[in-house]
């Protein structure tokens, strides 16, 4: 299951069930969870580690230092969950002293061609980054986000849970959980209804949650009154909740 030509460290730590493609190179300080596929051609260094059934296409680079000048060779980490799939290019870089020094990858993520995430970045479940979307360091992203192709996200941004990044979007603020953020830089839009369907959000919860958006966006609200109406509808509508918390423990101001 693994390629004679193949360049691995004896170091490595392989799971049973791992299959490597040729002139692959594995660095010393790596774990490769069962069942994990990776393709030709592909670099993985550490500290790095890697859990089950994930899928790395030929020419990604994974765990390799950050691009950071400050970093002085600190044995900083990548942490990578289960089922998730990088494809062709794919860049994912290790931590840095200057935050937790770790890199996290959740579950179940689909990172398309050319995508990049950098330094201390953190992200959930369910994330898909279409080709050539970019994250600055210390990004953390929320479960079933999506981001479109050429999209980029500046360093110590947020981007909420269910949230939709479009196509060729500069994201600067934070992006609420539902919202879709559009344009260079990007501004709200309106609340992604087609992913949170097919998410099972119901009906009424959308409606809440659109509900929601217009008292944050469209009532003229200052920002302080618009949040201690969404607290009171939050108390009966449990979806907003998320939508509140996020917006209180924004670092960046969000999107507006």
């Amino acid at each position: 299951m693994i390629d004679s030509r193949a360049v691995i460290a004896p170091q490595a730590q392989i799971a049973a069930g791992v299959q490597i493609g040729p002139f692959t190179i594995i660095g010393p300080d790596v774990a490769v969870g069962a069942g994990t596929w990776i393709g030709p051609h592909v670099v993985i260094n550490g500290p790095t580690r890697i859990g089950a059934d994930n899928k790395i296409f030929q020419f990604a680079s994974i765990g390799d230092a950050p691009q950071d000048k400050k970093y002085r060779g600190e044995p900083t980490r990548l942490e990578i969950g289960d089922r998730n799939v990088f494809r062709e290019s794919v860049t994912v870089n290790r931590g840095t002293t200057h935050d937790k020094g770790v890199t996290r990858i959740g579950n179940d993520n689909l990172l398309m061609a050319y995508s990049h995430v950098a330094h201390d970045c953190h992200l959930g479940d369910q994330i898909v980054m279409a080709n050539c979307a970019t994250l600055g360091g210390h990004v953390e992203i929320g479960d079933w986000v999506t981001m479109g192709g050429l999209s980029a996200v500046h360093q110590h941004t947020k981007i909420g849970s269910y949230s939709f990044i479009a196509h060729n979007a500069a994201v600067t603020r934070d992006v609420p959980p539902y919202v879709m953020a559009v344009g260079r830089p990007a501004a709200p839009h309106s609340v992604n209804s087609v992913g949170l369907q097919r998410r099972g959000f119901t009906a009424e919860q959308i409606l809440n949650i659109r509900r929601a958006y217009r008292v944050l966006y469209r009532s003229g609200l200052k920002l302080k009154a618009a949040l201690d109406e969404l607290e009171t509808a939050a108390a009966s509508q449990p979806e907003i909740k998320p939508f509140v918390d996020f917006i209180r423990r924004s670092s960046r101001s969000i999107v507006r």
